[in-house]
């Protein structure tokens, strides 16, 4: 399997399939609810958010724009985050499926602070909001779309970016298998589970990701559980265009 994980799945998953959708993808999103609690998948995301934060010398009110959002759950990790910290923080959820954005409204449905909308991340208005978010989201773009995801982020974004992708790991991979077969029949989670773990990262795919946008010390740091997070602060590349994106 070690072998096997060598380098990145090239396969797509069942949620990349459009086509399918309805009742069976809105239940695979509520259980990946459960999935990102057991797996901690909102820690990553806050560490970044976090990082920017200070960098921008701590502003009473941030803005937060969640692409590929799913249901928008790790997001309830930010909120508490805001109010312990008295941040003024508005969150909207961006996802291209409206099961996505159906199950995101229900999920905040008394959370004011959260909107929600069907989007492309490819056509995003330039400065949408203070900080771009994608959670479990990248991995879903291969090494030649790779960084043109990354840098239509970096666009839409004022202060930067964060990343929070899976760790391609043999025990990442053995771990989600098992787990997604104790807690669901439902086959985008038995499939997309173990896949997008071995559609993952390691090191050496963030490195390669830095020298293609230009950003030789690209910031990466392993999180558990079996994470990583990217963290890229939009003002230290300003004099390093990016396709266009200053």
């Amino acid at each position: 399997m070690s072998k096997g994980l060598r380098f990145r799945a090239s396969a797509a998953e069942m949620m990349d399939d459009f086509s399918i959708g309805g009742s069976e993808l809105r239940e695979a999103l509520r259980q990946l609810r459960l999935l990102n609690r057991i797996f901690v998948a909102a820690a990553p995301t806050l560490h970044g958010v976090k990082q920017l934060w200070e960098k921008a010398d701590r502003p009473r009110s941030l803005s937060i724009l969640d692409i590929g959002a799913g249901s928008g759950d790790v997001n309830r990790e930010l909120l508490s985050w805001a109010d312990e910290q008295g941040i003024q923080l508005a969150i909207r959820l961006v996802d291209l499926t409206e099961e996505a954005c159906e199950e995101a409204r229900l999920f905040f449905q008394n959370e004011p602070r959260v909107q929600v909308r069907q989007g492309n991340l490819f056509a995003l208005p330039e400065g949408s909001a203070d900080i771009v978010t994608g959670t479990q989201f990248l991995h879903h773009f291969d090494e030649e779309e790779l960084p043109v995801a990354v840098a239509s982020m970096l666009k839409a974004s004022r202060l930067g970016i964060v990343i929070n992708d899976i760790h391609r790991h043999w025990i990442a991979w053995a771990a989600v298998w098992l787990t997604t077969r104790m807690i669901s029949s439902n086959r985008y989670i038995l499939n997309d589970g173990p896949l997008s773990v071995a559609k993952g990262f390691r090191a050496d795919d963030w490195n390669r990701l830095g020298q293609r946008l230009g950003i030789p010390a690209l910031y990466y740091k392993w999180r558990p559980l079996f994470r990583y997070v990217v963290v890229i602060d939009k003002r230290q590349i300003n004099n390093n265009p990016i396709d266009g994106v200053r």
